[in-house]
């Protein structure tokens, strides 16, 4: 359909950083510009709305969502507040299926170059959606699709910010990170795991704001 492919072409072009953080996304040049209707391409820009990665401004349009610390810190402590709940749901409901799809998402992972030298500075895409996977991965065993739909919302924003950020912590080992999160999720030890994810999620708001500490939210029970 017309307005998959425009949707689609949008979200990526935002998400490749073809549009500022805060740039219009006026309706009658991205129709001109894919050869569509307005119809199709207003259709198109409710759904990156939809995804955290454009806002609707009263009056003014539409734009890209604007990036600063305090839009991160609040995508960073959402996720803090639900990521680590449905991963101990993810842990108690989760098959052994599951245990595959976590440990092929993990492997997948470190097996992905971090960088390439044709993408600069950025994340590489592949990595990126290894990434992506992985965590998605780990909160699959919870079984409800509402709280993965959360969840891929979130992790668009955050992917967003992450793209407009090209610090570097040369001090964090994340693929360590990401194996302990991975061993504790499949040694069902939920304690452990939850409290892992919260730092996780802490420690890359840090980076992309620029703070030297930013304590985890608490977990719970």
């Amino acid at each position: 359909m017309l307005s998959e492919q425009v949707y689609a072409h949008l979200r990526n072009a935002i998400m490749r950083g073809e549009h500022a953080p805060g740039a219009a996304l006026k309706p009658q040049d991205l129709a001109k510009e894919r050869g569509v209707s307005l119809a199709v391409v207003r259709e198109a820009l409710v759904r990156v709305v939809g995804d955290g990665i454009a806002d609707r401004l009263p009056n003014r349009g539409f734009a890209v969502a604007a990036f600063s610390d305090r839009r991160w810190q609040e995508i960073a402590e959402a996720r803090q507040a639900v990521e680590p709940v449905v991963l101990r749901m993810s842990i108690e409901r989760g098959d052994v299926d599951w245990e595959a799809r976590v440990r092929a998402a993990h492997h997948r992972l470190t097996r992905t170059p971090v960088y390439v030298p044709e993408e600069g500075e950025y994340y590489s895409r592949a990595w990126s959606e290894a990434h992506r996977v992985f965590h998605r991965a780990l909160l699959e065993g919870c079984g409800n699709s509402v709280l993965l739909e959360a969840f891929d919302r979130m992790w668009t924003a955050s992917e967003l910010a992450r793209r407009w950020s090209t610090h570097r912590n040369p001090d964090r080992d994340g693929f360590e990170e990401h194996r302990r999160l991975e061993e504790a999720a499949l040694a069902r030890d939920a304690d452990t795991a939850a409290e892992l994810l919260a730092r996780h999620v802490a420690m890359t708001a840090a980076a992309l704001t620029g703070r030297t500490r930013h304590e985890p939210a608490s977990t719970g029970g």
